[in-house]
């Protein structure tokens, strides 16, 4: 299968506080096809954040390219990358990023209303994903109402909400207990399925990894791949 996300000779340098050039990311390539499951892992501070942050336009490389769905992001103006962003990926954060103000359903239609979608077409996107994460009897719920493995699942479905090409996660999982962990990782292994959804997972979490279809370690600035999480760092 092609690539829907495809990165080539990814590379990026940070200058230390002597002025020291750091290379976190040394010629990474990777790709990543409609309705995979990929999950990245790696020591703290092998630069998997930043990897993601490039992947999805948040940051720009030092060298080589990343393309979506055909389009090189250097080929972009800023508007451009913040449609991207917005109609053609999605974002799942360690913390939710939850709109405390609003309801989870309200949270779940921001981006479609962000993007010009009518506010009923939104609502009824939104009260399915809702559905869809299980919470259909907590739509009308501000986030504080809710427990955390339940923002964290308004987060998912907030994601998906414009049904993007690609979603990225950060430690999705990484300030929830053990029993909403499992629930975010069993959530995870079937939207990428159910609705073909590339997804991009960087992770410590055995457990979440296992169920990728691929993993790969990020070591000394390029990607590595594992053959199990029993390989992980």
């Amino acid at each position: 299968m092609s690539a829907i996300l495809e990165a080539q000779g990814l590379r990026k340098l940070y200058r230390g506080g002597d002025g020291t050039a750091i290379e976190v990311l040394s010629g990474v390539d990777f790709g990543v096809s409609r309705g995979e499951f990929v999950a990245i892992v790696g020591s703290s501070g092998s630069g998997k954040s930043t990897l993601l942050h490039l992947l999805g336009a948040l940051d720009t490389p030092t060298g080589g390219s990343v393309r979506l769905d055909g389009e090189g992001y250097a080929e972009l103006s800023a508007e451009q990358l913040a449609a991207v962003r917005n109609r053609k990926l999605g974002f799942v954060f360690q913390f939710h990023h939850l709109l405390r103000e609003f309801t989870a359903l309200e949270n779940v239609m921001m981006p479609l209303l962000i993007a010009g979608e009518a506010e009923a077409r939104a609502r009824t996107r939104a009260e399915e994903l809702l559905a869809s994460v299980g919470l259909g009897g907590r739509m009308t719920h501000r986030p504080s109402a809710l427990s955390g493995g339940e923002q964290q699942r308004t987060a998912v479905a907030r994601a998906l909400a414009a049904d993007p090409l690609v979603v990225l996660a950060d430690e999705p999982s990484g300030n929830l207990d053990s029993g909403n962990s499992e629930r975010l990782h069993q959530l995870f292994a079937r939207l990428s399925r159910e609705f073909e959804t590339a997804l991009v997972v960087v992770t410590h979490n055995r457990s979440l990894a296992g169920r990728a279809d691929r993993v790969l370690s990020l070591e000394n600035g390029r990607l590595v791949p594992l053959s199990g999480v029993e390989s992980m760092p």
